[in-house]
């Protein structure tokens, strides 16, 4: 299992992954990318950039997909109005900076020589990462766990429920990889602090 530690004399963070575990990263970061520009708070209609930045006209409900309305809550449970300006001003730019950190970690796997195809076993993938790029992996983690909590429906002090579970079945195995981005993250959040 690979662990993110700083390297003391540039101070960048560094990690080795199995070909498997980049390729696990990659699509999980992927499946993340994919469900936020999917229902995209703002459709692309080709507009001047400047024009799309200065349009407030983004959504005003809560997402209708659990994993979404996860990602993106309520601001103001108790005033619809308010709740709803706030989504309409703020949706669109935290969606996009969510999808633009999990591409990051897709970018930094692909650069570091994970192929697209992954077909060659024992291959082994070394990530570096400066402070900035490991701080945007660390919060891309949080969003992945959180999608991953949401469909698997995990909850405060049900670890239990999920231990006694048989190894062959998938929602352990899912909770297996939702503990072992929770480890990546932990060793991250070390290695950020020294």
């Amino acid at each position: 299992m690979s662990a993110f530690q700083r390297h003391r004399r540039s101070g960048r963070v560094i990690a080795t992954f199995t070909g498997f575990e980049a390729d696990l990263l990659r699509s999980l970061a992927g499946q993340l990318v994919e469900l936020l520009r999917n229902e995209a708070a703002e459709p692309d209609d080709g507009r001047d950039p400047f024009e799309a930045m200065m349009d407030f006209s983004g959504p005003t409900s809560e997402p209708e997909d659990p994993v979404l309305a996860r990602l993106f809550p309520t601001a103001y449970r108790n005033d619809d109005e308010a709740a709803s300006e706030f989504r309409r001003f703020t949706e669109g730019s935290l969606r996009d900076g969510k999808a633009a950190a999990a591409s990051l970690i897709i970018d930094t796997l692909e650069d570091a020589g994970l192929p697209t195809q992954l077909d060659e076993d024992g291959l082994m993938i070394d990530v570096e990462l400066d402070p900035d790029a490991a701080r945007t992996w660390m919060r891309s983690f949080t969003d992945i766990r959180l999608a991953l909590a949401t469909r698997l429906g995990i909850e405060d002090g049900d670890d239990e429920y999920w231990f006694n579970l048989p190894d062959d079945d998938p929602r352990a195995q899912a909770h297996d990889i939702y503990d072992w981005v929770g480890y990546l993250q932990e060793t991250l959040v070390e290695a950020l602090s020294r």
